[in-house]
């Protein structure tokens, strides 16, 4: 992939931190720091109640995040009352482990369950506790 930074990074490193070295300790300190930091906003980090009511949001049909938000907001689920770009992060990650899968159509990204999404749901609704497919396995299963 081509890094549209390149250029700049370079001058950086040439003037900037041309001086700058890290003893290999602080290295791995600053490294553990960065992934603290990507741990915290895996699907961890949010709830499984949030979860279940954005997968229940899709049951029925595909919307974009917006439509997600204010559905969400309806039903008094604040959690991305104040950062709203969080909501897009999970709608990411859950992408990303095959629960939701989207398309683009009119310039917006449109969210849906996906087969795996639906089992998740359907698991949720019926409250096994010892189902496969609890979403507790999912929040574990992303946050590494």
């Amino acid at each position: 992939m081509n890094d549209p930074f390149l250029n700049f990074k370079k001058s950086m490193k040439k003037n900037v931190f041309k001086n700058l070295s890290l003893t290999d300790e602080r290295k791995a300190r600053v490294n553990e720091a960065i992934q603290a930091k990507r741990s915290s906003s895996s699907l961890h980090s949010f709830s499984e109640d949030t979860i279940l009511a954005i997968l229940k949001s899709l049951q029925l049909e595909a919307k974009h995040g917006f439509e997600i938000s204010t559905q969400l907001f309806q039903i008094r689920e604040h959690s991305f009352l104040h950062n709203e770009g969080q909501l897009y992060t999970l709608l990411h990650l859950l992408e990303k482990k095959e629960v939701l899968k989207s398309k683009w159509s009119e310039e917006k990204k449109y969210y849906s369950l996906t087969a795996k999404g639906q089992k998740y749901l359907a698991a949720a609704q019926k409250g096994y506790s010892k189902q496969p497919l609890a979403l507790k396995d999912l929040l574990e299963e992303a946050s590494l």
